[in-house]
């Protein structure tokens, strides 16, 4: 399967792309950098994940995807705390990024009871 036929891959690179054009300008280089790159290792994971011819690295590439999105929601809270992001926008990320999370655990299952066929 192509990254690019998964809906959880498209969301990931969507809001990479959101965080990237929000911190397009910002002098806080360390923090744009950090949540950038946490975004951005969400949907790379995924692709990687997907070109491995084992199953079990296909998984572990998922389990790393998913400690992407804990890192950036983690940053995402900080952000909005430390005045970075506006609150209502971090939490419509938030919110997203839950999202992809749950999608990246529901193709992680799908993987695993295809593998056990």
């Amino acid at each position: 399967m192509k990254c690019e036929n998964l809906d959880v891959w498209k969301r990931a690179c969507r809001l990479s792309v959101d965080l990237y054009r929000h911190f397009d300008g910002s002098r806080e280089f360390g923090f744009k950098d950090q949540i950038t790159r946490s975004a951005l290792s969400i949907g790379s994971n995924i692709a990687e994940g997907l070109e491995k011819d084992s199953l079990a690295e296909n998984l572990r590439y998922m389990e790393i995807s998913k400690g992407s999105v804990a890192e950036l929601i983690t940053q995402l809270y900080i952000g909005i705390e430390a005045g970075f992001i506006e609150k209502n926008t971090g939490m419509q990320w938030v919110k997203e990024a839950n999202e992809i999370l749950k999608m990246i655990k529901g193709y992680k299952k799908y993987l695993q009871r295809k593998g056990n066929q």
